[in-house]
């Protein structure tokens, strides 16, 4: 289920968040859950199929918000944070639903499959062109997401063709490199964005953003740890007082290791 929020009121020339997905990596309803399910059954993914997707809200894809950013000349701008496994869906679903035109610009919070596999499925929202003549999607991302996705999709990122290469169509990116530095904030389509590092797990960053003017707000994503210096900024004494603050937390034990022993998906 897709929800959309309006963070300085409720006109077409106001801004507003789209909620594409909340759920977990592999998506609610977790497959396994449906095929081969516990004793008693896992609640939640069951629920999930008993109501169409736009009016269920235990249906949800990978986690990813779209701003709908509107500038004061009443123009829109529209940016995705992250683009996964489930992208495709979302568009199909939501943008429809929403009637969200295109995107002008891509936020990357990591690397991994349910942030990023999504972003070959852009080039179904670019304009056509054979020879890939169009404006290029801005993507903002850290230089290990960048490094990353030089070895998972490496036809997105090195466009120059050998000698005898044929032209393929594929999604027309251009990438920007953040740094992950609350102190290093940046812009995608007009709006400002500052990172906020969060550990995803103890042995990896993640980011989150604080963006808004009139009204605040910090999105985090798959986070397991809030460290002190992103804390202070979203804190009152730092950024001031948050209007709406988002968070998709994994869990504190970690019970998907051990499917078993979980009795629902959260």
């Amino acid at each position: 289920m897709a929800a959309t929020v309006s963070v300085s009121g409720g006109s077409s020339s106001e801004s507003a968040l789209t909620f594409m997905g909340t759920g977990c990596s592999s998506a609610i309803p977790y497959p396994r859950c449906l095929i081969s399910p516990s004793h008693p059954p896992c609640h939640v993914c069951f629920q999930s199929l008993s109501l169409p997707p736009n009016r269920n809200p235990n249906y949800r894809c990978n986690a990813s918000l779209l701003i709908d950013y509107c500038e004061s000349d009443g123009n829109h701008r529209y940016i995705l944070i992250d683009a996964g496994k489930t992208f495709r869906e979302t568009v199909l679903r939501w943008f429809l639903h929403h009637q969200i035109p295109r995107i002008d610009s891509i936020v990357l919070t990591h690397e991994h499959a349910d942030a990023v596999l999504g972003l070959d499925d852009v080039r179904s929202i670019q304009p056509v062109s054979p020879t890939n003549d169009i404006d290029p999607t801005p993507v903002y991302l850290t230089q290990h997401s960048m490094t990353s996705l030089e070895t998972k999709l490496p036809y997105l990122v090195k466009k120059k063709l050998k000698e005898g290469q044929e032209i393929r169509r594929v999604a027309q990116f251009s990438w920007n490199i953040i740094a992950e530095d609350c102190n290093q904030p940046f812009f995608a389509s007009g709006l400002k964005l500052t990172p906020l590092p969060v550990m995803h797990g103890e042995d990896y960053i993640c980011l989150g953003f604080l963006f808004g003017d009139k009204s605040k707000v910090a999105y985090l994503s798959d986070v397991s740890r809030i460290p002190a210096t992103t804390d202070y900024v979203i804190s009152k004494s730092g950024a001031g007082q948050l209007d709406l603050l988002i968070l998709d937390s994994l869990y504190k034990v970690r019970l998907y290791i051990f499917p078993r022993q979980s009795s629902h998906h959260l």
